[in-house]
């Protein structure tokens, strides 16, 4: 008989390994040109420092040449000989951040020549990581409206949005402080549909957005909107710079992971075990209890009708869901989803799931995520928890804490967003 739980957990380590910069990063170098002169490392995400230790174990050669800055989350820096690694706030900015890109443009990037290079290292995360208000925007204004901005249900890229016109570094402003050097931007993706423009609100790239979509976002979500933040969006000022743009023509860009990747190394890995696996999607966007009952209501269909796949098998997703917080719990997007998935499925005995997010971190708890199996709406009556009072007050994560389901991996140090696997099984 299948062991749904250790066949779902090695479908999430599966994940985790195709997004390994320890991994991803070797071949990327190979077929890159090392500098004449410098190689100065900068990045921000949670995946970043481990990419930047992955960079000097693999060139180490290039010794004293080497120099940068990165930015990474509490608990994901690793050591480095020649990359300063700095720790930050996530996901709502703090002085440890600011002062890291304030050195990061002001120092780490200046005085380059056109025999240097510049990696720019960027995952996930790195929008609230690598935080330089525009000129006459507080640090404290940017934090208020990060914390509203997380609790209206608002997508990444809607928030990322804001972020860029908001800011002296992002939406392209980093990368034309690094001139005259070569500028090599590598990705790891954790935005629905891999807009590199979209990854930590895109330091390195021009951006399409527009200071008045980021004020239609802030009024859309009725998101108080500080006076300072108001001229710079309504006079235009905080505007960036743009595709076309011929000072971005010589820079190189590329994804070394995304969600996509990290989906067809779960199926290769459920395969194996024989089970069929379904991709279907790696950018699913909404509200996390809404897409639970879409996918809850297509599970059921497998398991009942053998449509529109035949059992055994399993439905595979990524992308970035939101929550909006109405209650006191700590939200987290792929134990809302978990939450109201059980709440859907009413126990059904040949469905189990995993949702987590591939950085280890769902939302504000310091867990991945969690399982499901047919007999968690019970457990939970047991311990006096109904799922449809949890889910009102947004408190998955006490929920799978109680019942000894929560997924706990500890910082992963990559990112390539929400993991999602519903496994339908037959009977023994």
């Amino acid at each position: 008989m299948r062991d749904a739980r250790t066949t779902l957990t090695a479908m999430f380590d599966a994940a985790l390994a195709a997004a390994d910069p320890a991994r991803i990063i070797p071949a990327a170098l190979d077929g890159l040109e090392p500098p004449r002169g410098r190689l100065v490392v900068i990045g921000a995400g949670k995946a970043s420092a481990a990419m930047a230790r992955a960079v000097e174990q693999h060139w180490s050669h290039l010794g004293e040449r080497m120099s940068g800055l990165v930015v990474t989350r509490d608990g994901h820096a690793v050591p480095c000989e020649h990359v300063e690694i700095v720790e930050a706030a996530h996901p709502v900015p703090d002085a440890r951040g600011y002062n890291a890109a304030r050195r990061l443009m002001q120092e780490t990037v200046h005085d380059l020549t056109e025999d240097d290079l510049v990696l720019a290292l960027i995952s996930g995360g790195g929008s609230a990581l690598l935080t330089l208000p525009a000129p006459g925007i507080l640090l404290e204004e940017k934090q208020q409206l990060n914390r509203a901005l997380l609790r209206s249900g608002a997508s990444i890229r809607e928030i990322n949005c804001v972020r860029k016109h908001l800011s002296a570094l992002k939406g392209g402003r980093l990368a034309l402080a690094c001139g005259p050097a070569r500028l090599v931007t590598w990705l790891i993706s954790d935005v629905p549909g891999d807009d590199p423009a979209v990854v930590a609100s895109g330091p390195t790239l021009p951006d399409p957005s527009t200071c008045e979509d980021a004020l239609t976002i802030l009024q859309r979500y009725g998101i108080d909107i500080p006076e300072a933040v108001g001229e710079l969006l309504v006079g235009g000022t905080g505007e960036t710079p743009k595709p076309g743009d011929p000072r971005f023509d010589a820079h190189q860009v590329a994804f070394l992971a995304t969600p996509q990747m990290a989906l067809e190394a779960a199926a290769h890995t459920a395969e194996a075990t024989g089970l069929r696996a379904h991709i279907l999607s790696d950018a699913i966007e909404g509200e996390a209890r809404d897409v639970a009952a879409v996918v809850g209501a297509i599970a059921r269909q497998v398991a009942d009708r053998g449509q529109p796949f035949a059992p055994p098998c399993v439905l595979l997703s990524g992308g970035e869901t939101t929550v909006t917080v109405r209650g006191s719990g700590t939200g987290g997007r792929n134990v809302e989803f978990l939450t109201a998935l059980a709440l859907c499925l009413h126990g059904h005995a040949h469905i189990h799931a995993l949702a987590a997010d591939t950085d280890g971190i769902d939302g504000m708890a310091d867990f991945a995520g969690a399982i499901i199996d047919p007999g968690t709406e019970a457990r939970a009556l047991d311990h006096g928890l109904a799922l449809q009072a949890v889910l009102d007050n947004n408190d998955g994560h006490a929920l799978f804490q109680t019942l000894g389901d929560s997924v706990v991996t500890g910082p992963t140090l990559t990112n390539v967003n929400d993991f999602r696997a519903v496994l339908i099984d037959t009977p023994a």
